[in-house]
C-alpha cells in the first residue's frame, strides 16, 4: 500500500530517515559510533545539558514521579507547572501564561481558540506548519502574505470584509530562512485595523533582547499589545510549548482550549526543568554573547567560501541549494568529514529551495568551528557554477 508512494519520494530525493544518535543533544554527538560535530541543534545555549537543569528534572522525578497522570483540570495542576507558568509571565513580562505538551500542539489549539469560521487570519507566507493547521481547524478565512512584505498585508487588511474577527500571525524568527520579522511595522498595522496580532517566538526566547526575553523585547515593543507562544525545546533546553498574555487570555484558553484541556499535562520534571532554565538565561548573559560570537565567526566563513546564505539574522544559517539531490549528496559528504548538518527539503521548505541547516550553539568552540568549515571547503567542489 505505502511502497509506490515511498518509491516515488525516494527517486525525488525526499525520503527522510531517523538517524540514531547515541549521545546527548551537545556540540559533538555520536553516529554509528563514529563522533561529529552537530550543526543541527535547535539548543542555542546549552542548557539541554547544563547541570542545573539536569539537577532540576531529576529532583522532580524524585519528588513528583514521571507522568503527571492526567489533564490539568482532571488530576489538578502540580506546583512546578504553577511555579513555571509564573516564572515565564516574569521573563516575558506578562500577567500570565500558559504552558502545553509541545509548541506544535499550543499553536493547533491556541488559534482555534482565538478564531472560528466567521473570522479572517492573515499569515506569513512562511510561518510554521503548526501555525498552519493550527489556521486550518480554525475554519477561519485563511489569507496569506508575501514573506515579510508589511505592504501586502496592509492590502489585504484594507481588502477585508465581513470578518468578525482578524488574527494575523507571523513567526519572530523564521525556522527554515533564520531571518527575522518586521515585527514594529506588523504591530502598527495591528492597532491601526484593529485585529489581534500572535507571534511564534519558539526560536527567538532565550537568544533575542538585551535580557533574552526573546523578538518583542528585541524590538523594544510592549508585551501587552500581542500574544506571544513559543516553546521549551529550543534555548531554553526542555520539552512543552506555552503562551503568555493577560488573565483573562489564559483563563478563557484553560476554559475553551481543547489541546490544553483534552491531554495530559507535561511531566513536572521538564517545568522544573524549564524553570531552570529561566533562571540560567536571566544570571548568565555570557552564555548568550558566546552564542552569537560563535555565529559570526561561521556566518562569515561561509560567506568568505561563496555560499548562497538566506537573509539570515540569527544562529540559524540556511545554505541554500535548490536541489534535493545536491543538498543530500552534500548532507552525507559532511557527515563523512565529521560534520551533522541535515538536508532540508520540500515539503518542509517551498520547492526548488532545498537546503542545509546549521544551527549553531554557545557551546561550540572556536576549534569546532574551523574543524567544520574546513569540511565545508573539502566538499566545496558538489556546488555547481550557478548555485
Amino acid at each position: 500500500m505505502f511502497d509506490d508512494e515511498l518509491d516515488e519520494l525516494t527517486r525525488k530525493h525526499l525520503r527522510r530517515q531517523l538517524k540514531t544518535v547515541n549521545s546527548a543533544t551537545a556540540p559533538t554527538i555520536t553516529i554509528d559510533g563514529k563522533p561529529v560535530i552537530q550543526l543541527a541543534s535547535n539548543n542555542y545555549l546549552g542548557l539541554a545539558n547544563h547541570p542545573a537543569v539536569k539537577e532540576a528534572a531529576i529532583q522532580t522525578i524524585q519528588h513528583y514521579g514521571v507522568g503527571s497522570g492526567a489533564s490539568r483540570l482532571i488530576s489538578g495542576t502540580q506546583t512546578p507547572h504553577h511555579g513555571l507558568e509564573t516564572a515565564l509571565a516574569q521573563f516575558k513580562m506578562t500577567e500570565a501564561a500558559l504552558t502545553f505538551g509541545a509548541g506544535y500542539s499550543a499553536n493547533t489549539g491556541i488559534i482555534p481558540t482565538l478564531v472560528g469560521s466567521q473570522d479572517l487570519i492573515l499569515a506569513d507566507r512562511l510561518c510554521h506548519a503548526s501555525l498552519i493547521d493550527g489556521c486550518r481547524i480554525s475554519q477561519a478565512t485563511l489569507r496569506v502574505f508575501h514573506h515579510n512584505d508589511t505592504k501586502h498585508l496592509k492590502q489585504l487588511l484594507e481588502k477585508r470584509s465581513g470578518a468578525e474577527k482578524t488574527l494575523i500571525i507571523t513567526e519572530g524568527i523564521f525556522s527554515m530562512d533564520g531571518d527575522i520579522a518586521p515585527l514594529p511595522e506588523i504591530a502598527t498595522l495591528t492597532s491601526e485595523f484593529q485585529a489581534t496580532l500572535l507571534v511564534d517566538d519558539a526560536h527567538g526566547t532565550g537568544i533575542m533582547g538585551e535580557h533574552g526575553r526573546g523578538i518583542v523585547e528585541h524590538f523594544e515593543i510592549d508585551p501587552n499589545v500581542l500574544i506571544q507562544m513559543g516553546t521549551l525545546s529550543k534555548a531554553l533546553g526542555t520539552i512543552g510549548g506555552y503562551v503568555v498574555g493577560s488573565h483573562s487570555l489564559i483563563d478563557y484558553l484553560i476554559n475553551t482550549c481543547r489541546s490544553f484541556i483534552y491531554t495530559t499535562a507535561p511531566p513536572p520534571s521538564m517545568a522544573a526543568a524549564a524553570q531552570a532554565a529561566i533562571n540560567i538565561i536571566q544570571s548568565d548573559p555570557g552564555r548568550r554573547a558566546r552564542l552569537w560570537q560563535n555565529r559570526d565567526q561561521l556566518y562569515q566563513g561561509l560567506k568568505t567560501m561563496g555560499f548562497q546564505l538566506t537573509n539570515t539574522q540569527s544562529p540559524i544559517l540556511p545554505i541554500i541549494l535548490s536541489d534535493p539531490q545536491l543538498a543530500v549528496s552534500m548532507s552525507a559528504k559532511l557527515l563523512e568529514h565529521g560534520v551533522y548538518v541535515p538536508a532540508i527539503r520540500p515539503p518542509t521548505v517551498p520547492k526548488g529551495t532545498s537546503r542545509l541547516r546549521l544551527t549553531i550553539t554557545s557551546e561550540h568552540t572556536p576549534e569546532h568551528i574551523e574543524t567544520a568549515l574546513h569540511a565545508f571547503r573539502q566538499v566545496y567542489k558538489l556546488i555547481s557554477p550557478t548555485t
